[in-house]
C-alpha cells in the first residue's frame, strides 16, 4: 500500500459533500466503491457503512480486524468565504509540505482515515478478515457508534483512524457532552436618537475544543461579551449577537450589531479594546481584531433585561480547562467550550460543550454551565453525551503496533491517552472487550478553517497501518 494511492483517495472524498447530519452521498460513494470493488458491504438504517474483505488463502486463523474512520467532516469556514458545505468541494492547495484548505475546514479529519482504509482494501498483500467500519455525525454526536447494533462486525480487534499526531498511539480519549441553552427575548422599539453600529471580532485561530482547549487561544464570543459588558455604563441596546460554529470549535468569530447614543465614543472604544486583544493574545491569535461600522435599517432591538442577562451569562460562562490529569502528565482531564451564541426569532440560542476523562467531573462542570446560564432565567437541555475511553496498558493491539513502529522506524513511539473524543468509548460500551488502538498522520488546525495535513508524515501512518494488519495474529 502506498501513500500516494491514499492521498489520491483522500482527494476524491474531498469533492463528496459530508457535513455532519448530511453523509447521504458520502454514503452512498462508498457503497459504490465497495460494489466497484466486488467487496461485501452493508448499511445499517442510521447510515453506518461496513465493508468486508474476507481472509485471503492460508490466513483464515488470523483473528479479525475492524480498521474504523468517520463519514463526516466540521464545516467551518471564514467569514466572507463563498463557499456552500452542500455543494462545492474542499478547495485546497499543497505548500512546504502540507496540504492546507486556507479558507474553510480541509475534512482530514477523518477523509484521511476513509481513505487508508479503502487503500488497504484494494491492496493484494494477503491478510486476515478485514472490517471497514465507517460511522456517520461523529462530530455532533457520535450518532452512528450510538446506533450500532451487536453483530453489525465481528472483529474483536479495533484500529481507529482519527488521530491527529504521527508518532503517538492512544489508547485513551476523554469522554463529553454538550450543554445547549435558550434565553428568551421581547422585541423593543429602536429609541430616537441612537446610532447602530456593527462590532466585528475576527481573525482568530480557532481549533479543536478537546486538541487545543489548553493553548489559550482567544475566544470571540466571551471577549464580545466582555466588550459589552464594559458598554453597559454608557446605554447601549443590544440588536443582535452571532459568533462561533460547531460545538466542538473554539469561536473564531463574533458579530454584535448594537444602537448607542455616542457612537464616536464607542467607535473609539472598540478601537482601543482591538489593541488590547492584540496585546493579550500576541502569540496564541496574532491577527485577532476588533472592528466596527455604522449600519442602518434597524428598527427593533433586544429588550434590557434579556440584553443584560445574555451578556452577563456569557461573560461569566465557564471557559477552557478546568482539571489538569493527575496520573498523566501534560494531559488535559476536564474542560468547557463555549462555542457559539446565535440570535433566533425570540431567542438566543447558546450552545456550549463539556469533556472529561472522568465522568463525575464532566457531569459537574455541565452542572456549573447550566447554573449559571438558569440564574439569569434561561432554559438548558444537556444531550449527546458519551462515555471516556479508559487506558489498557496490557492491550494486544498495542504490544503489535508498539512493535511495528520499533522494527519499521527504529524508535519508540509514545503511548498517550488524548483530551478530544473518539468513538472508541462507544464502542467498548458496545461491544465488552473490544481491544482498541487509535493511530493517524499529523494533522494541524482541525474543525478550524486552514486546516492542514502533513504529506511527510503519511508514509510513516500507512506503512505502520499496513505492517500491524499484514502481521497480524
Amino acid at each position: 500500500m502506498q501513500s500516494a494511492r491514499v492521498l489520491e483517495i483522500f482527494k476524491e472524498i474531498t469533492a463528496i459533500p459530508r457535513e455532519s447530519g448530511h453523509e447521504e452521498k458520502i454514503t452512498a460513494w462508498l457503497v459504490q466503491w465497495a460494489e466497484n470493488n466486488n467487496l461485501a458491504v452493508k448499511t445499517d438504517p442510521t447510515g453506518n457503512v461496513l465493508i468486508t474483505r474476507e481472509a485471503a488463502p492460508g490466513k483464515e486463523s488470523v483473528p479479525a480486524i475492524v480498521l474504523q474512520a468517520h463519514q463526516d467532516m466540521v464545516c467551518e469556514k471564514n467569514a466572507g468565504v463563498d463557499h456552500d458545505f452542500a455543494v462545492d468541494p474542499i478547495d485546497y492547495v499543497v505548500e512546504d509540505g502540507w496540504m492546507i484548505a486556507k479558507d474553510t475546514t480541509l475534512g482530514a479529519d477523518d477523509g484521511i482515515g476513509i481513505a487508508a482504509a479503502l487503500a488497504l482494501l484494494e491492496d493484494k498483500t494477503p491478510t486476515g478478515k478485514i472490517e471497514c467500519l465507517f460511522t456517520i455525525s461523529e462530530e455532533t454526536g457520535m450518532d452512528g457508534a450510538e446506533a450500532l447494533k451487536s453483530g453489525f462486525f465481528s472483529g474483536k480487534t479495533l484500529i481507529n483512524l482519527d488521530s491527529e499526531d504521527e508518532g503517538q498511539l492512544f489508547i485513551g480519549c476523554a469522554g463529553g457532552l454538550n450543554t445547549r441553552i435558550r434565553l428568551d427575548y421581547e422585541s423593543a422599539p429602536l429609541a430616537e436618537g441612537l446610532s447602530v453600529l456593527r462590532i466585528i471580532i475576527s481573525g482568530g485561530i480557532g481549533g479543536h475544543s478537546g486538541d487545543d482547549i489548553n493553548k489559550g487561544r482567544v475566544n470571540a464570543v466571551q471577549q464580545m461579551a466582555r466588550f459589552l459588558n464594559d458598554e453597559i455604563p454608557f446605554g447601549f441596546q443590544l440588536v443582535s449577537i452571532n459568533g462561533g460554529g460547531k460545538p466542538n470549535a473554539i469561536a473564531r468569530e463574533c458579530e454584535a450589531v448594537i444602537a448607542v447614543p455616542h457612537p464616536r465614543a464607542t467607535v473609539r472604544r472598540v478601537r482601543a479594546f482591538s489593541e488590547t486583544l492584540a496585546e493579550e493574545f500576541h502569540v496564541t491569535d496574532p491577527d485577532i481584531h476588533a472592528t466596527c461600522e455604522k449600519v442602518s435599517g434597524t428598527r427593533f432591538t433586544v429588550d434590557n433585561d434579556a440584553a443584560f442577562c445574555l451578556v452577563t451569562s456569557l461573560l461569566t460562562c465557564p471557559h477552557g480547562v478546568q482539571a489538569m490529569s493527575q496520573d498523566i502528565d501534560g494531559l488535559v482531564q476536564t474542560s468547557t467550550n463555549l462555542a457559539s451564541v446565535h440570535k433566533r426569532k425570540g431567542f438566543f440560542e447558546i450552545v456550549t460543550s463539556q469533556r472529561s476523562s472522568a465522568t463525575s467531573e464532566r457531569r459537574a462542570i455541565a452542572k456549573k454551565v447550566r447554573a449559571n446560564f438558569e440564574i439569569v432565567g434561561a432554559r438548558v437541555k444537556h444531550m449527546y453525551e458519551y462515555p471516556g475511553w479508559n487506558p489498557d496498558m496490557n492491550s494486544h493491539i498495542l504490544a503489535c503496533s508498539v512493535a511495528s513502529y520499533r522494527k519499521l522506524f527504529k524508535q519508540e513511539p509514545e503511548v498517550k491517552a488524548i483530551h478530544a473524543g473518539l468513538e472508541c468509548g462507544l464502542f467498548l460500551q458496545k461491544f465488552p472487550g473490544l481491544d482498541m488502538i487509535s493511530f493517524g498522520p499529523t494533522l494541524r488546525g482541525v474543525h478550524a478553517p486552514g486546516e492542514k495535513l502533513e504529506l511527510a508524515s503519511m508514509d510513516k501512518f500507512v506503512a505502520l497501518l499496513e505492517d500491524v494488519v499484514v502481521n497480524f495474529e
